[in-house]
């Protein structure tokens, strides 16, 4: 549930040498000073001294460990995000649940988003980014994706913690669109989708081949090619 605002941000550094720098670029990555912006606290609370009672009150509870720990938030108003013992700003608030690590980073969760109209979520992450996602739109799409883990990278300025942030691909969406229209994307590490699964306007299923470019080069309808056999 971290904010995917994070990937818009440009590349800045690698924190990790790569070999055969040459062939594999940079990945793409916030900036430090992108970071600094949307730090909410660089000491986030992520212990209680002593449980009190299970921490119940009227807006909040939380679920600790053994350790201390907090595992687990309820909350009308959760807390803004915590990777790797820094806080990040949300870009609008959830009510719900949210799961965290054994380090007290956040690592998923699911609730409402209060945006326009209202919208559900539900997401499980890597490191320091969504894994998959679940939306529910106000307008009444569907979507479900699945991202490839971005690389590790770390900031010496930020005592050496883990980036969000860092640009990766969806690799797989699937979705219900607004009007109903289903599909299936498989996307290329650009993230530019490259197959789709699909039922046409006519209810034909139909598998689409696009470029790079995200023009449709190549159709399977096979249905169709039998309706209009027909009609003929």
């Amino acid at each position: 549930m971290k904010n995917r605002a994070f990937a818009v941000f440009l590349a800045a550094m690698i924190a990790c040498p790569f070999s055969n720098a040459a062939e594999h670029p940079a990945p793409s990555r916030p900036s430090l000073e992108a970071l600094q912006r949307i730090i909410e606290s660089r000491s986030p609370e992520t212990k209680v001294a002593k449980p009190d009672h299970d921490r119940i009150t009227a807006q909040r509870i939380d679920i600790v460990d053994e350790n201390g720990v907090i595992r687990m938030t309820l909350s009308g108003r959760t807390p803004a995000p915590i990777i790797d013992g820094i806080q990040y700003r949300r870009a609008f608030n959830v009510a719900g649940l949210v799961l965290y690590d054994d380090k007290g980073s956040e690592r998923g969760g699911f609730g409402t988003a209060d945006v326009a109209g209202g919208m559900g979520v539900l997401a499980l992450d890597h490191p320091a980014m969504d894994a998959i996602g679940w939306r529910v739109s106000p307008d009444g799409e569907v979507a479900f994706s699945i991202n490839q883990a971005p690389p590790l990278l770390r900031e010496p300025s930020l005592d050496n913690r883990l980036v969000p942030g860092v640009k990766t691909s969806t690799r797989i969406r699937m979705v219900v669109g607004a009007d109903g229209t289903p599909a299936i994307a498989l996307n290329d590490k650009a993230d530019k989708t490259r197959l789709r699964l699909t039922v046409t306007e006519e209810g034909y299923g139909a598998i689409e081949f696009l470029n790079a470019e995200g023009e449709v080069i190549h159709t399977l309808a096979p249905e169709a090619g039998t309706e209009r056999a027909k009609a003929k």
